[in-house]
């Protein structure tokens, strides 16, 4: 089913709706009743989130969560439509040269940070030097990027070495912040305390951050975009349990919550209480496909043949169901198909679900039913950063036991995963996520690039795979200025790795954000929630 739109859900009784609303929520609610006639028409949002942010700025940290309390205050050049089109932000225009060596922004005038001074070229010049040394994908990012230069106060100008046609999706707010030069020293960056009380030109001001309880926005009154914000309060909850994000939502003591924010399995339940509704836009610049990773250094797994078995005993429309509860759509291609249209291959699956002709292959590559119907076993680790791949990984087990392969579960904290998969080594399979992000230049190539390979880095070829015309294909399409012949070559690759299956692309996960309906405007970007929430408007629900 197609979720791409807004779903409004069902009814309940007020003592319910009011039941267990605890004091927090109670004192927001008295604030926002005194304060309603002089606001700019909002009051209070209240957002749950998890994990509590390390830091509250998202230049040198990409949690989730980091950047979606980062983008509230201090914004980006641009910000991108949900068909992923640049839009301004800081940047009111922009030019690339013909042969994308060089790019030209305009900058927004009369724009003030939240202590007053003027927002100018060096600000951008010094958050562009910061997010290439400090971001844990500036210097992949920015690799290309020779020389900033300032002509005057109001514009920017970036000097390539090779083109990167990717950079121009690279500039919102969560990926490349731009931060208060007169605040801030490139080599103590990361030391310094506006990191955790950040000083931005977005529509929010910073108040408090209370750890472990909240974190406290207030309105912009000399906000750029007149008129904007509406909400005069927005309070990011610090929410680790989901049985109490999920009763907050309910009892209106929580406005909204996103990336899931409670089980996918309790959503049908939801259709009780007439205020709450679920969206799954505004997650286009973070597409997630999850996938079935073999080590290609195990002999079994190195066998093309065994792989193309286990392609053959998985159903794709079960996953979908079991793991996502109908939140995700299948996929046999590793470029997602809502976030990337003209990237991605729309191809038959060459090795569809069909278990006799899994149990035929595995005959063939010399792996015979021994006794009790067994061939051979396998560990396999799920990515424990999503419930969805556990329950993927709990699929998988079961449909290879029907096929003669033992397969041994491992559920571990993050910390352990990480270890196990991509330092030590240890796994025979992984059920993963695979984010195409903003581009499948930054997102998917270190998943299936020869040289991504390094044990000492987490989630890039874990599966040791090389093959020469794959890497050809990337390198020439992280470098393509022609968008037609880019779409070209990211079609030939994944024609390739669909048919040499070193991953299994299975299903792309749907984002689930789940609101008070009173809410709107909050997921009209790429970036959704994690955007800058100028736009967020507040009803009567």
């Amino acid at each position: 089913m197609k979720l791409s739109r807004r779903t409004f859900l069902g009814q309940t009784s007020l003592a319910t709706l009011l039941a267990g609303v605890p004091a927090w929520a109670r004192a927001a609610a008295q604030q926002s009743v005194e304060s309603a006639g002089q606001d700019a028409g909002g009051g209070i949002v209240n957002f749950a989130i998890t994990p509590e942010p390390p830091v509250l700025v998202s230049f040198a940290n990409t949690s989730g969560t980091s950047v979606t309390v980062s983008s509230k205050v201090v914004e980006g050049l641009l910000e991108y439509d949900r068909q992923l089109t640049p839009k301004p932000q800081l940047a009111t225009a922009w030019e690339i040269s013909a042969d994308g060596l060089t790019y030209t922004f305009t900058l927004r005038p009369a724009v003030r940070w939240h202590d007053g001074e003027p927002f100018t070229a060096a600000d951008v010049i010094f958050s562009l030097q910061a997010a290439k040394k400090y971001h844990p994908r500036g210097s992949a990012t920015f690799a290309n990027l020779e020389h900033i230069e300032a002509p005057d106060p109001l514009t920017v100008r970036l000097r390539l070495s090779r083109p990167a046609p990717y950079l121009i999706l690279a500039l919102a707010a969560g990926e490349t912040p731009i931060l208060p030069a007169h605040r801030y020293a490139l080599d103590e960056a990361l030391q310094n305390p506006l990191n955790s009380a950040p000083i931005g030109t977005g529509p929010y001001r910073f108040k408090e951050w209370v750890r472990g309880s909240h974190i406290l926005y207030e309105r912009n009154p000399d906000y750029w975009l007149e008129g904007h914000p509406k909400v005069e309060t927005l309070i990011f909850r610090v929410m680790p349990d989901s049985a109490a994000r999920l009763n907050g939502l309910k009892n209106r003591s929580i406005d909204i919550g996103s990336n899931s924010p409670i089980p996918l399995s309790e959503v049908p339940r939801l259709k009780e209480f007439p205020h709450l509704a679920v969206s799954t836009d505004g997650y286009e610049d973070n597409a997630t496909i999850t996938a079935l990773e073999f080590n290609l250094e195990r002999e079994n797994l190195a066998n093309p043949l065994v792989r193309q078995a286990i392609a053959h005993a998985l159903n794709r429309e079960q996953i979908k169901k079991i793991a996502f509860y109908g939140y995700a759509d299948v996929t046999v291609a590793p470029i997602s198909r809502r976030s990337f249209p003209n990237y991605h291959l729309d191809i038959a699956d060459p090795y569809p679900y069909d278990v006799e002709r899994a149990n035929r292959l595995l005959d063939e590559a010399g792996h015979p039913r021994q006794a009790g119907g067994h061939r051979f076993a396998l560990n396999l680790h799920s990515n424990p950063f999503n419930p969805g791949f556990v329950r993927t990984a709990a699929y998988v087990r079961s449909a290879l036991s029907r096929i003669g392969i033992q397969v041994t579960l491992h559920e571990q904290d993050p910390g352990s995963y990480i270890r196990s998969v991509y330092t030590n080594r240890e796994f025979d399979l992984t059920v993963s996520g695979v984010s195409t992000m903003f581009d499948p230049t930054v997102g998917l190539q270190r998943i299936y690039y020869s040289k991504s390979f390094n044990p000492a880095i987490p989630f890039s070829n874990a599966n040791r795979y090389h093959n020469p015309e794959v890497d050809r294909l990337l390198e020439a399409a992280a470098v393509e200025t022609d968008d037609g012949r880019r779409a070209e070559q990211f079609k030939a690759f994944q024609e390739i790795v669909v048919r040499e299956i070193p991953t299994i692309a299975l299903a792309q996960v749907h984002g689930v954000t789940v609101y008070n309906r009173r809410l709107s405007r909050f997921d009209e970007t790429a970036a959704g929630t994690r955007g800058n929430l100028a736009l967020l408007d507040i009803g009567n629900a």
